[in-house]
């Protein structure tokens, strides 16, 4: 929000009160609460107030305001480093939040958490998440800027902004950031910047228990601008020098930028500094006391704020207000020269789509054997030359993923090599890396703006799956595309052959798993999944075939998680057949045998269990009528998702244990999912219904 040079840079009393107001803060939270992690919230005060009273554009009466720049506070065991600064600058925190700290209900639990207190960019927690959420921010905003104003010069657009993150030792250990930090600096994304905190403390003790290489050195290597900054003589921050290399980084467009700062954890307390038991237990009263008086406050009181300390930091709410402002002057002048990205822009904004655009869907001729993952790749290719805002691609498996959105435009630098390269192309080539992938499509989705999708086998969620989760738990709009579903991706053999994760995934509450039969089902789902993006939102997980698979007549209630694809030639079903996927074939050859010998056979394709249990019970019972015991579930993998379906007299037709390496047609038939083992199943399912 300032405009202050590094020769300009004011830093006042008030200033050096309110930095040790938020020590302090941080300390009383966690004494009362007598949990949590005091240390480096002391530690990075300084830090922190600095980028949210000097350096940030923000507006904190207005958290959601398109053109500010984004914050992401990677270790979120620090929260009380975030929640200080939200509450000193005027968001929606007051001094009784602060005092509820980690309490049911509160405003400021243990871990920040997207959606729950205004300011908070993204839940943190699993360390490494919040710098590849970080990355996905800045690659969104370089899609954005592409979408809506990309002729303009370096800083002179309303979309510019930057990406700011503190990152921990603890961060820069986990696998996940590296994956990350490797693609920012092949990306050159100049709109971010880290604030590393590097205070050598970990939960055992001094990072050289485990932890000593040359970061910056590695981060050169990654093509990362890099610097460092000293502390004061007395260890705690050089606010001065912060503030140089923060607007140095900033001013830095052609790579992303990495500050090393050395601090001192728990600072300035006497004992309780530099120790690993102030990263995550409470000081003690005594400590606290010494520490209050060190500072010069009242040893006897807690949470104290000084009337005109508050006032002073609050003076980030004018400051917001003018950022704003000129903000809003400058969409003005865009508008006005810009009227048709104008109506796309309030568009995107609005979360809708553009009017027709369900007439681009494909529609694939019935009979023709198509696998689902080619059929999700058509469907891409047609809705990207409609919705702009619709960007993904692959962890390395594009051309198997089928998740190519545009051959001609990938994303990629000024500078790269490639003839498609294209800073704002449609195409994002995440490298193998589909852990951070997956954090930085949360990212992406975090900054909001576009719609993101990507790549990789099914197997490989397992990979994925904390960034997956951490999707659901912030009810994040991403679509997943995992293809190689079954043991039909053939002679790759079972280390590539998922068995458990469809399951699995559908134990992560939150979670849409969508495994579509065929074709026009794929189309069906892509639909709804768009449909939801802003009236529903989730992540979404698309489990698509290798292998073709037999079209059907497209059909509106796929929508519905699931429908009646085959019934029976008797009004009330002699069994029921669920299934999903690539099995749906078995279950609609199944009824074929059934019918033929009197069985009154129902099909039941059930492409999202998640959408089905969302349904109205009159539905439900309609599609699955509760007179009818005998029912057989279908799907080749574990068991697990189905008991709950076919109940007692209920027979599962699935696979309990790894597949081996054949081409699918054997490895069907050798694990028993075969149309003869279906009817098997139903006749021994119809045998116990009548027991």
């Amino acid at each position: 929000m300032s405009t202050q040079t590094a020769d300009s840079f004011e830093w006042t009393e008030l200033d050096r009160r309110a930095v040790d107001t938020a020590r302090l803060l941080a300390a009383d939270a966690v004494q009362r609460v007598g949990n949590g992690h005091p240390g480096t919230a002391m530690s990075l005060a300084p830090a922190a107030y600095t980028l949210f009273q000097k350096v940030m554009r923000h507006d904190p009466a207005d958290p959601e305001w398109a053109g500010r720049d984004r914050f992401v506070l990677s270790p979120g065991h620090t929260s009380l480093t975030l929640y200080t600064q939200l509450y000193l600058a005027g968001y929606e925190l007051e001094l009784d939040d602060l005092k509820a700290f980690r309490t049911h209900g509160s405003k400021t639990p243990g871990h920040p958490e997207y959606g729950h207190t205004a300011g908070v960019e993204t839940t943190t927690g699993p360390l490494g998440q919040g710098v590849a959420n970080a990355v996905g921010m800045a690659m969104a905003a370089r899609y954005e800027r592409g979408l809506f104003d990309p002729e303009a010069a370096e800083g002179e657009s309303p979309f510019d902004h930057t990406i700011w993150a503190i990152v921990s030792d603890g961060d820069l250990q986990e696998g996940v950031s590296a994956e990350a930090s490797s693609l920012a600096g092949h990306q050159k994304l100049g709109n971010l910047v880290f604030l590393y905190d590097d205070n050598h403390i970990s939960i055992e003790g001094d990072t050289a228990t485990a932890f000593s290489e040359d970061v910056l050195g590695r981060y050169e290597a990654y093509g990362w601008d890099v610097r460092r900054i000293e502390p004061q003589e007395d260890g705690d921050v050089d606010v001065r020098a912060l503030y140089a290399a923060l607007r140095a980084a900033q001013a830095e467009t052609e790579r992303p930028s990495i500050i090393a700062m050395r601090t001192i954890i728990a600072w300035p307390a006497p004992n309780a500094r530099n120790t690993e038991a102030s990263h995550g237990s409470a000081l003690g009263e005594d400590e606290v006391a010494a520490t209050k008086r060190l500072l010069g406050f009242d040893p006897e009181r807690t949470f104290e704020v000084a009337d005109e300390v508050l006032a002073h930091s609050r003076g980030a709410l004018d400051r917001g207000a003018e950022a704003r402002t000129a903000w809003d002057k400058r969409i003005a002048v865009w508008r006005g020269d810009n009227p048709e990205r104008a109506v796309t822009f309030d568009r995107v904004s609005k979360g809708e789509l553009p009017e027709g655009w369900e007439d681009a869907l494909p529609v694939f001729e019935p009979g023709k054997a198509v696998a689902t993952r080619a059929a999700s790749g058509k469907v891409l290719q047609s809705l990207g030359a409609v919705v702009p805002e619709l960007w993904g691609g692959s962890a390395d498996l594009a051309g198997s993923n089928n998740t190519t959105i545009d051959k001609t435009s990938s994303f990629l630098p000024k500078g790269n090599p490639l003839p498609e390269a294209d800073p704002y192309g449609r195409t994002i080539h995440f490298g193998i890396r589909e852990f951070s992938m997956a954090a930085e499509m949360n990212g992406i989705a975090l900054h909001g703006n576009t719609r993101i999708y990507g790549g990789t086998f099914l197997v490989f969620s397992d990979y994925m799956r904390n960034a997956v989760r951490m999707s659901a738990l912030m009810q994040l709009p991403v679509t997943y595309v995992w293809t190689h579903d079954s043991i039909g991706l053939g002679e790759d053999g079972p280390t590539h052959q998922p068995v458990e994760h469809l399951a699995a995934l559908r134990a992560i509450p939150g979670l849409n798993v969508v495994r579509p039969a065929d074709a026009n089902e794929t189309a069906t789902v892509w639909a709804e999944i768009l449909r939801r993006h802003t009236t529903d939102p989730a992540p979404h997980g698309l489990a698509l075939t290798r292998q073709g698979v037999p079209t059907y007549e497209p059909n509106p209630d796929a929508a519905r998680g699931g429908y009646v694809l085959k019934d029976s030639s008797t009004e009330v079903p002699d069994v029921v057949i669920v299934a999903t996927g690539s099995e749906v074939q078995l279950a609609v050859a199944a009824r074929e045998a059934l019918e033929a010998e009197g069985v009154g056979t129902r099909v039941v394709s059930m492409p999202s269990v998640e959408w089905f249990e969302e349904q109205p019970r009159e539905y439900r019972e309609r599609v699955l009528p509760p007179s009818v015991k005998a029912r057989v579930a279908v799907e080749a993998g574990i068991g697990l998702t189905w008991h709950r379906f076919v109940g007692d007299a209920g027979r599962i037709v699935s696979l309990e244990h790894f597949g081996a390496s054949a081409d699918a047609k054997t490895l069907f038939a050798e694990f028993g999912f075969t149309a003869e083992n279906v009817v098997a199943a139903a006749r021994e399912s119809l045998a116990a219904s009548r027991g």
